[in-house]
């Protein structure tokens, strides 16, 4: 079915969202049906404004530096679409003959996928989304896209901060990870550890209802046995009747502006224990970081993005691409094709079997799950200490 291919950034990037745009670009260039290979320039806003660049004549050199971009090099969004805008889209796809359209995002881009799936009806137009997200909380697929990226900058952040803190062991140092309502992220610092004991010495996820005098508790315990302890915290810590531990600034929909969680901590260490206490709270860093860009992460986006092409053109619609394990000692995994309304807003939190009895830190269990994914060792370190 000769036509155009249109590829869509939404929501927040990642550092190997511009390694899927690679994948998908260099695939639809092999296919002669397909004319123009257009990027939407700013998300899914710019689907309406028809504010598109045609990337195929853009040549391998260029296209190669995706593979170390961080950000979208297409720009992304999170603008709000209403009804309208679906029916409003399915037009302008039929003025710009085009026949297949990517859209490559999180839980909220995947309900738009979706929405604009159905929209599309049987107009012959073949919708297919790409996984993306530092979070990890798509579901169905065993893992997505950006989350070996981010979860390796948070280990080897952790690493590094544990050092600092061992060798001037006089202070509580509280590290904050982004993560939402799944504590995936969180979770991975504990790759930092290379031998029993190391830090982090304490992970609080969202997962668990946070109680504050069981924190204090596990402090202090740590504390007057180590002298300087390493704690890792989700920003979307809650508290047993499910209320955030600190409220967030602003929402606007599913866009959350957390509190700050980490500081709220160190604060509560200072005060009710007296011991000195300092938060650090990378943020984007993780997400923009290609100094840390796992191998595995990227590749696996490319293959994303070639298989979304693939797909769309064999006429394979409403889909997304997933990732699925292949059971063995050595990590292997194959794309699958996952129906659009099975992800669709649907939140994979971490399982209970990741996360440890006293709800202070993950299982090993959790740990080999996540280990390949970041993409080989992390640094090391020597230490006389």
């Amino acid at each position: 079915m000769k036509g155009n291919v249109l590829i869509v950034h939404g929501g927040a990037p990642t550092a190997v969202i511009n390694s899927s745009l690679y994948g998908a670009v260099t695939e639809a260039k092999k296919y002669p049906e397909v004319d123009k290979i257009y990027a939407a320039i700013g998300g899914s806003k710019a689907i309406l404004d028809e504010n598109f660049k045609d990337l195929k004549e853009v040549g391998e050199e260029k296209l190669k530096l995706l593979l170390q971009t961080p950000a979208s090099a297409i720009g992304t969004s999170r603008y709000q679409l209403e009804e309208a805008d679906y029916k409003k889209m399915v037009e302008i796809f039929k003025k710009n003959n085009i026949k297949y359209v990517l859209f490559n995002g999180g839980n909220g881009s995947m309900d738009t996928c979706g929405k604009i799936y159905k929209a599309c009806g049987d107009s012959g137009i073949n919708v297919v989304g790409i996984p993306k997200t530092i979070d990890n909380d798509i579901s169905v697929t065993d893992h997505a896209p950006g989350f070996g990226s981010a979860a390796r900058y948070i280990a080897a952040t952790v690493s590094e901060i544990a050092q600092d803190v061992k060798s001037l062991p006089i202070h509580v140092c509280v590290i904050e990870a982004m993560g939402r309502n799944a504590g995936w992220l969180t979770a991975a610092s504990a790759l930092a550890r290379k031998e029993k004991g190391d830090a982090p010495h304490l992970i609080y996820l969202p997962e668990r209802p946070f109680d504050e005098e069981e924190f204090l508790e596990d402090v202090k315990k740590l504390y007057d046995k180590l002298g300087g302890v390493v704690v890792v915290v989700s920003e979307g810590l809650k508290d047993k009747e499910g209320k955030p531990v600190v409220p967030p600034i602003f929402q606007v929909g599913r866009s959350v502006y957390y509190g700050d969680v980490s500081a709220h901590l160190s604060n509560l260490i200072i005060k009710r224990l007296g011991i000195k206490a300092r938060n650090e709270k990378p943020g984007i860093c993780g997400r923009a970081s290609i100094a840390f860009q796992s191998e595995v992460d990227r590749e696996e986006a490319v293959l994303a993005g070639r298989t979304a092409v693939k797909a769309a053109i064999e006429c394979k619609s409403g889909v997304m691409v997933g990732f699925e394990r292949i059971p063995g000692e050595k990590y292997q995994c194959r794309t699958v094709l996952i129906p659009i309304e099975e992800v669709m807003l649907h939140e994979r939190v971490l399982p209970e079997h990741y996360i440890n009895g006293r709800g202070n830190d993950v299982t090993d269990e959790f740990v080999n799950w996540c280990r390949p994914l970041i993409g080989g060792e992390l640094r090391e370190f020597i230490s006389f200490i």
